[in-house]
């Protein structure tokens, strides 16, 4: 029951009827008997300084923030974390005493994800794509100390500029290449973060085939709708480990609503909300 003492968090975007994360906040809420409610809000572009103006003095505890929102919220807020900085983006963030803090926890969730197959220290990664998703996976991912990173984008010039920045604040050195060059004999973890194979086109043909694959690589596509891409097919026909993005999704709404509450709330509660939702 909401009653005048419950907290309130929620999430920003626009649109954001899509956002699969009130389910998972709300059933975690429940499990762990938190008086806590998560309310999705559609915020315009123009309306973003007065909806977080807004939270601030309704005295709401955080938000996460969705498309297009995550580098413009940024100004508007007090202070923002190393990995957010470095990203230049954020996905959450937490009001305390007229303060708002930002976070990302899109890198953190993905690459916890992974860590549950296999760990990325040292290993050889190929990254599809070259927008917000790739940023936060590329930067956690030199954090996280792997030892070689080729991004792969249809655009080259955009690939070569997420290099770029990711050189010039970590001191690391990617590869930039177009889709067409990428050669992955050798790679230990291929990870899609385009929108190739996403409902509803998910009968796209996959960007990597079987034939340049091998079995001893993880294959991680972030998308979540299908629960199991034409890439994600291609891989499993010759062995390889899979991964698709319900995990990534769960770890990075974990470690928001941990920010926020203090406690981390069971994986199960997340991933039976979440996969009731998709079903």
């Amino acid at each position: 029951m909401i009653t005048g003492k419950t907290q309130v968090v929620g999430i920003i975007g626009d649109p954001v009827e899509h956002s699969l994360s009130p389910p998972m906040h709300n059933a975690a809420f429940k499990h762990l008997k938190m008086d806590c409610v998560y309310v999705p809000f559609h915020v315009r572009e123009e309306n973003l300084g007065s909806a977080i103006e807004g939270a601030r003095s309704m005295e709401i505890k955080g938000l996460n923030v969705t498309i297009p929102h995550k580098t413009g919220v940024i100004p508007y807020l007090d202070e923002v974390d190393q990995a957010a900085q470095l990203i230049g983006a954020v996905n959450t963030i937490k009001f305390t005493e007229n303060r708002a803090k930002g976070y990302n926890t899109d890198g953190l969730g993905a690459v916890k994800a992974l860590e549950e197959i296999t760990p990325v220290k040292d290993k050889k990664v190929v990254l599809m794509g070259a927008g917000g998703a790739a940023r936060a996976l590329a930067f956690q991912l030199v954090l996280n100390r792997i030892s070689e990173l080729t991004i792969a984008n249809r655009t080259p010039q955009k690939a070569e500029e997420l290099a770029g920045d990711i050189h010039s604040k970590l001191k690391f050195s990617p590869e930039a290449i177009g889709l067409e060059e990428m050669e992955l004999s050798s790679t230990d973890i291929l990870i899609n973060t385009t929108s190739v194979g996403m409902y509803p086109h998910q009968d796209h043909p996959a960007l990597v085939r079987r034939e340049q694959m091998h079995p001893e690589m993880v294959v991680n596509d972030v998308i979540y709708n299908p629960l199991k891409t034409n890439l994600l097919k291609e891989a499993e026909s010759i062995g390889a480990e899979t991964l698709n993005g319900t995990k990534m999704l769960i770890y990075q709404g974990r470690e928001s609503f941990r920010i926020w509450t203090g406690v981390t709330p069971p994986v199960e509660v997340f991933e039976r909300s979440l996969m009731r939702t998709l079903r």
